[in-house]
């Protein structure tokens, strides 16, 4: 299934534990999802999904969770993305 990610962010919170997000979209899909990242160290992470937008079909988002669950790759694919755009961030603020 093809994967379109629309943006993506990762920022460390004060306390040191990361919150991100990926927009994306699947092929044959009608609504973008946006899944959100949570690690306190960054290591062992917690998502949730949502519609990005206006919500769409309930089958569709219940076959996209299902995908992130059991498809490593995928799931890796959209926290990579976010995990991506952290470490620009951090180059950044170090110059």
């Amino acid at each position: 299934m093809n994967v379109e990610i629309i943006k993506a962010e990762m920022k460390r919170e004060e306390d040191r534990s990361f919150i991100g997000r990926t927009v994306f979209t699947l092929e044959n899909h009608n609504s973008p999802y946006e899944i959100t990242f949570f690690s306190k160290r960054g290591s062992e992470w917690d998502y949730s999904l949502s519609f990005a937008g206006e919500p769409g079909s309930e089958e569709q988002f219940l076959e996209t969770d299902s995908l992130l669950e059991n498809d490593d790759d995928v799931y890796n694919l959209l926290l990579d993305a976010a995990l991506d755009t952290q470490e620009l961030t951090e180059e950044a603020e170090e110059e």
